[in-house]
């Protein structure tokens, strides 16, 4: 096809790159294959679907923000391949100039450090076949599944855990330490707020 679209975003760039190959992909992903992504919605054509999935929760935090203390450029992290684990790729964040953002290691980084969140129903209409209504409120910390939840609620809402768990802030937001607009896949009955409440590193 002739020339791509220029994509208008106010979202930075993502580079992935294949470090690691295990076993045969389909795509022919090889070690040293550097893939751009436009911002976190727009992949290249004929991206790997699968890998998109397992990618998101990062590429989505890294571009809010998001700091993995534990790594040596703490802008970055490591996805493995979900089919097996046949590949693995460094996902890394680009600054306006298109230069790669480097943030050393943390010294002072001790291990997970999981925030409080809280989940809370801001919309509801329709039926919810867990009959959540409007103010209903669940706790979690970190990463942590709430139990009895819904499953599809909770793998909508878990890339906004995922960020705000490692400090992502939503510029768009009164609250950046939140997101308002975490909808149900079951025909948009219900709309959750996630929220980091305890934002301050623990002494």
């Amino acid at each position: 096809m002739s020339g791509e679209k220029k994509v208008k975003t106010p979202f930075p760039k993502l580079k992935l790159t294949v470090t690691g190959v295990f076993g045969t992909c389909y795509h022919g992903y090889k070690i040293g294959d550097e893939i751009y992504l436009e911002d976190f919605t727009h992949p290249p054509e004929h991206f790997c679907l699968g890998l998109a999935h397992a990618l998101f929760p990062t590429i989505y935090a890294l571009s809010f923000g998001a700091r993995f203390g534990f790594r040596d450029n703490q802008r970055s992290l490591s996805v493995t391949c979900p089919d097996g684990g046949k590949l693995e790729f460094k996902a890394e964040i680009l600054d306006k100039e298109g230069n790669l953002q480097v943030i050393p290691r943390d010294p002072n980084h001790k291990g997970p450090n999981p925030k409080k969140m809280v989940i809370e129903v801001v919309k509801a209409k329709g039926k919810c076949s867990f009959g959540y209504k409007v103010g209903d409120k669940w706790e979690t910390q970190g990463l942590k599944c709430i139990p009895g939840f819904c499953g599809a609620a909770f793998h909508t809402a878990f890339p906004a855990l995922f960020a705000l768990n490692f400090g992502a802030k939503f510029f768009f937001m009164d609250n950046p330490d939140s997101i308002d607009t975490v909808t149900c896949p079951d025909g948009g009955n219900v709309i959750f707020k996630v929220s980091r409440v305890d934002d301050k590193v623990k002494g």
